[in-house]
This record gives structure tokens, C-alpha cells and sequence, in this order.
């Protein structure tokens, strides 16, 4: 097996032009992850002939050979060996990949960065969501009536419930904010302070604008006449975004002239200082207006174009998953779940849930049309499974995209 492992090594580093084509490299569980130097001088042909290559795809500035557990580590070590390229960690790798990326792509990176931290906490709310709405939903069990209606003495626990699920949208700024200064390199504790500034209980709730402009009540500070809305940014996830970002830039600055002596007590308090004060003038009403764009208009999508609009974005979002475009819909996502009680409920993820079947089950297909093809038909059922669970690369760029 060794030979084998040194010869798929050898052959894959000729595929990719050779070994000073090689810029970084790394693997996962699965995956070799190479950072190169010219991705046009691969040879995907020799690649995809290769035995143990199970598939390959570009993400994020890193090109990416699927060859499976166990296979990988005894390729990615020969592989060392041929090309004499130093052991790299992931972090590495990807400060790597960023060279790579132009400015769309490295959006798009950051935003994704953003939010894979504070994941676990939005999937948690989720689920006890779901957990609130099984005891509150009318009808679900039995026609009219919820299961608090028939058990009253578990009402408080649905109240906990609900109370324990919207915690982390009510707070989401403080999230985002403590996650996005930690990417951008500020210090990640004013992130979350710029955070929870914007949603302090003293300001009109951002839940409520909409009808306080509507009825012209929507309270201002007067700063030498200059009129500020005195509104939070509840549900919202590009004016913290934005102005943590504003947040590191000063702050970074500042280290450099602010003597170290003092710097514990003006960088922290210019730095937030100025950075919420921009936030109510500039930013936030600036990135409000933005991220009200877009959440407007996948929602004039389903609700006005209906099944069409759906079928439109079911269509778009696996061509978005190609180019990694697709992280950029989570701020919108994530500002409908904000308003769900409002809105019923989240179309986007259910097109999108449809959209990784549909994926998962053409790749399962192939596994029945391929009989001549060994290697489809071994890589199809895992890359098919994959996609059924939400990840849907394997499937995309080892089978769908390949035999279209």
C-alpha cells in the first residue's frame, strides 16, 4: 500500500504541474488542501485517471483533492517526501490562499469567517425554537388547540423555551460583534462592547423603526445640531459587521502612536468612542439601508414571484456554492430568522434544504448510471450522502459538475 501511496503522491504532484508549482500544503480529514502558485498548469485529466483521486474542486484560494479517510494521510506524507514542501498547518494554508482570492472572494471569506464561529449558538437557538414551537403550534397534535392548551402546567416551560431561543437574535450584535473584531484583528471584547451598544435597551428597538417612522416618532439625539436617530440595530448583521471593521482599523492605528504606557486607557476609549459615534451617524443607517436591500429582495422573490422566485433561487444557490458566494447569503439569512415571528417562518432555508437533496440525490443516481465506472460509483454514495446532510461540495464538484 505504501508504493501505492508514493506513486498517487507522484502522480498527483506531475498533474499539478510539478512540485515548484506548490506553494503550501496541508490535508484534513479527507482532503489534500494545496495553495498553488498557477492553477492553470493542472492537468485534471491525469488527475481525475489517477486510482485513489476521488475528486478535486477549488475553495476559498485552495485547490482540493478528495482521495478519503485513512488514503489521505499516507499520500499527504510521500507527498512531503517527493516535493520537500514543510509540514503547514490549516491556519497557514489559508493565510496562504488569500493571495489567491480577489476582492469579491475575499469578502465573501470574511463574512463566511464570521459566522462559522458563532454557528453552534444560532443552531441551538434554532432547535429550541423548534422545540417551542412543537408545545405552542395550534393544531399540530390535535385540530385547534396546542399542547400547552392541553397541559397547562407545562406553559412556563414553553416560556422558558422561547425565552432560552431568542436570546442569541435579540443579543445577535454582541455575537457578531465580539466574532468580527476577532477576524479582523481588533480586540474582540470592544467588538462585542460596539455590539451591545447597538442594541442597548435605552434605544428604540430595531424591531419597532419601521412603524416609528411610519408614525413619526422615531426619537433623535441633537449633537450641535446634528440630529442622530436614537434606534438599535436589533436583527441586523451588516452595521456591526461594518463597524467593527471601522473599529480594528482605528484601534490598529492608534498602537502605533499611542505610547505603551497609555495605551490601555486611550486605545480602548477612542477606539469605541469614535467607532459608536460613527455607527449612529454613518454606518448603521448606511449598512441598515444595504442589508434591508437584500433581505428584500430574496423576499419579494417568494413572495411575489412565488414557486417561480423559489425555483429561481433553488437554481442560483448551488452556481453561488461553486463560486463560495454562497456565505455571503447568510447575513441575509440570518436576518430573516431575526424577524421570524414576524414572517412565519424561513423560505430560503427551505429552497435551499430542497436544492441539497436535489444535489445528493443526482449524485446518488450516477451510482446506478455509472456501472462501467468503478471510481464514480465508489465516490457517488458518499458524496450523495454528504449532500443529503448539507454539505455539498463532494457532490457538486466530484460528480454533478463533472458529468453536468
Amino acid at each position: 500500500m505504501e508504493n501505492n501511496y508514493r506513486q498517487t503522491a507522484a502522480e498527483i504532484v506531475e498533474a499539478l504541474g510539478g512540485k515548484d508549482n506548490i506553494r503550501t500544503a496541508t490535508h484534513c480529514a479527507t482532503r489534500l488542501r494545496l495553495v498553488l502558485n498557477n492553477e492553470k498548469a493542472i492537468d485534471t485529466n491525469h488527475l481525475e485517471a489517477i486510482d485513489l483521486v476521488k475528486g478535486h474542486f477549488n475553495n476559498a484560494g485552495q485547490f482540493q483533492i478528495i482521495l478519503g479517510t485513512g488514503v489521505v494521510n499516507g499520500v499527504y506524507n510521500e507527498f512531503k517526501d517527493i516535493t520537500g514542501i514543510e509540514e503547514a498547518n490549516k491556519d497557514d494554508v489559508k493565510k496562504a490562499a488569500e493571495d489567491n482570492l480577489n476582492p469579491v472572494q475575499k469578502i465573501v471569506k470574511n463574512l463566511a469567517d464570521v459566522f462559522v464561529p458563532i454557528l453552534p449558538a444560532l443552531v441551538a437557538s434554532g432547535l429550541m425554537m423548534g422545540l417551542n414551537n412543537v408545545l405552542t403550534a395550534e393544531g399540530l397534535f390535535v385540530a385547534g388547540q396546542s399542547v400547552i392548551d392541553l397541559y397547562p402546567q407545562i406553559a412556563d416551560l414553553a416560556n422558558m423555551l422561547n425565552l432560552f431561543s431568542n436570546a442569541a437574535f435579540t443579543f445577535l450584535p454582541i455575537l457578531i460583534g465580539y466574532s468580527s473584531a476577532n477576524i479582523f484583528g481588533a480586540t474582540p471584547v470592544l467588538g462585542a462592547v460596539i455590539g451591545a451598544i447597538m442594541v442597548h435597551p435605552e434605544l428604540l428597538n430595531g424591531y419597532g423603526y419601521g412603524e416609528a417612522v411610519a408614525t413619526d416618532s422615531v426619537p433623535y439625539w441633537n449633537i450641535l445640531e446634528l440630529s442622530v436617530a436614537k434606534v438599535g440595530y436589533q436583527g441586523t448583521v451588516l452595521p456591526v459587521i461594518g463597524s467593527t471593521y471601522i473599529l480594528s482599523l482605528i484601534e490598529k492605528n492608534l498602537r502605533k502612536v499611542v505610547p505603551n504606557i497609555l495605551d490601555i486607557i486611550v486605545t480602548p476609549l477612542v477606539s469605541v468612542l469614535v467607532t459608536a459615534f460613527l455607527t449612529f451617524t454613518v454606518i448603521g443607517p448606511l449598512l441598515r439601508t444595504v442589508g434591508d436591500w437584500m433581505t428584500n429582495v430574496v423576499l419579494w422573490l417568494f413572495n411575489d414571484l412565488g414557486a417561480i422566485g423559489g425555483a429561481i433561487y433553488g437554481v442560483i444557490y448551488p452556481i453561488l456554492v461553486i463560486t463560495g458566494m454562497h456565505h455571503s447569503l447568510a447575513a441575509t439569512e440570518i436576518q430573516i430568522l431575526a424577524n421570524i415571528e414576524t414572517l412565519g417562518g424561513s423560505p430560503t432555508f427551505a429552497v435551499v434544504s430542497v436544492s441539497n437533496v436535489c444535489q445528493g440525490a443526482a449524485a446518488l443516481a450516477m451510482f446506478f448510471l455509472m456501472k462501467h465506472d468503478e471510481k464514480v460509483r465508489s465516490i457517488a454514495p458518499a458524496s450523495g450522502l454528504s449532500a443529503l446532510l448539507g454539505i455539498t461540495e463532494p457532490a457538486l464538484f466530484g460528480i454533478n459538475l463533472r458529468y453536468r
